[in-house]
């Protein structure tokens, strides 16, 4: 057993079984990346385009954008509570959110006599609105596309945290495979031929995104697990029994200022109104706690006598709920404003060239096997001829997302 065990050296030095252990890597490398590579560049590319989702909404519609404020002025929520309950078609009002950035107005989420949603958007410091947009904006649109191609969550979400399985074997092979990695940072790009310039392309943006890819095949791994039912514990809340939706928006001034005064520190990003789920004031933003969503810092205020109900502090989760609400901050780069926003969309722009690299480079080696001249035309060929099965896979989960379109734009049950 010993002697069979034992490397037989090739022609060209290397050892069989050390070679046969090479091309299994590579074998498994090119698998993960190739057979579902037009899916995963999709939910790549829209990922990257969510990030700056707000900002394509931003250059689409002109009454979300204001004069830019300074970053310390007070929002006026009160009177944009009023304003906006007073807007033609509007049956109710839910919800606001802080502007995005600077010259973004706040966005205030209302409904019609129909329980339709649409947005308001109001000038931050007079409260005055400025003009309304679809509930299904570019934000709405690319992230359900991305996260569950519009599909019921519960199988939306397995289906694409799945790829986040495939980015992590991906990752581990190409440590094996590209030996000696760590000296590619500045390795140039060679113009031999098309196959051996988009092998150094590859291998150029892999070695500096391999931060990015891990963390987004650890968010994508966890997105998987938690819509299997290992989400973590609910966050606190006050329990309320169903209650009447109000006929009139009440005057909340009282009850804001009472909840400034509990919670000094809060940055508010968003602000949930009294409604049937709930009779109560809900303001949630950014405290000292890192890397969590607004709601995990908030407080609840009964607006009929403004005694504040609930303080929660990021702080004070438990780990299981801390990762879980670190979770899409890091996957969206949210957590930094712009700092983090710019190099999350360059990098997401590099891991979708990677995708599509990964494909032309099979292509290419494919046509130069069946006696062709590589060439940079038939670069991404690969991606759908050279997957007969896997290729209708791809195409349809990405048919689905935009046929399920009218579901959310239409808002139908």
């Amino acid at each position: 057993m010993e002697l069979a065990r034992q490397s037989v050296p090739t022609a060209g030095g290397r050892s069989q079984p050390r070679a046969g252990r090479a091309r299994l890597w590579w074998t498994v490398h090119q698998w993960v990346g190739l057979k579902l590579s037009l899916f995963l560049t999709f939910i790549l590319f829209t990922g990257t385009l969510a990030v700056v989702s707000a900002e394509i909404d931003w250059l689409l519609q002109p009454s979300l954008r204001v004069s830019p404020v300074a970053a310390d002025t007070q929002i006026n929520w009160t009177a944009i509570v009023r304003n906006a309950a007073r807007y033609p078609g509007v049956a109710r009002v839910q919800g606001m959110e802080a502007p995005t950035a600077s010259a973004f107005a706040v966005k205030v989420t209302v409904s019609d006599s129909a329980d339709k949603l649409f947005y308001l958007h109001a000038h931050p410091v007079s409260g005055e609105i400025q003009g309304q947009a679809p509930w299904a904006g570019a934000q709405r649109i690319l992230r359900n596309l991305h996260r569950h191609l519009n599909l019921p969550t519960r199988i939306g979400v397995p289906i694409v945290g799945f790829l986040g399985f495939l980015l992590f074997v991906s990752l581990v092979t190409s440590l094996v495979v590209y030996k000696k990695w760590w000296r590619g940072f500045t390795k140039p790009l060679r113009s031999r031929d098309a196959r051996t310039w988009w092998g150094d392309f590859h291998r150029l943006l892999g070695v500096w995104s391999l931060w990015f890819i891990a963390l987004i095949a650890i968010t994508g791994i966890w997105y998987f697990a938690e819509s299997l039912g290992l989400d973590a514990p609910p966050l606190p809340r006050v329990k309320t029994e169903r209650v009447a939706q109000p006929e009139e928006v009440p005057d909340l001034g009282r009850a804001f200022a009472a909840a400034r005064a509990a919670y000094p520190g809060l940055k508010v990003q968003h602000v949930l109104l009294a409604g049937e789920d709930s009779p109560y004031l809900q303001l949630h933003g950014d405290y000292k706690a890192m890397l969590v969503r607004p709601r995990s810092n908030a407080i609840w205020v009964d607006p009929a006598t403004t005694e504040v109900l609930l303080v929660t502090d990021g702080r004070d989760l438990n780990v299981h709920q801390r990762i879980s609400e670190m979770a899409d901050p890091l996957h969206f780069g949210s957590f930094g404003g712009y700092w983090t926003k710019v190099p999350w969309f360059l990098f997401g722009l590099a891991l979708t060239g990677l995708s599509l690299s990964g494909a032309a480079i099979y292509s290419l080696r494919i046509a130069r096997e069946r006696g062709g001249k590589p060439a940079l035309v038939q670069a991404f060929f690969g991606m759908w001829r050279d997957n007969p099965r896997w290729r209708w896979i791809s195409a349809s989960l990405i048919a689905i997302g935009f046929a399920l379109m009218p579901v959310l734009i239409l808002q139908l049950d």
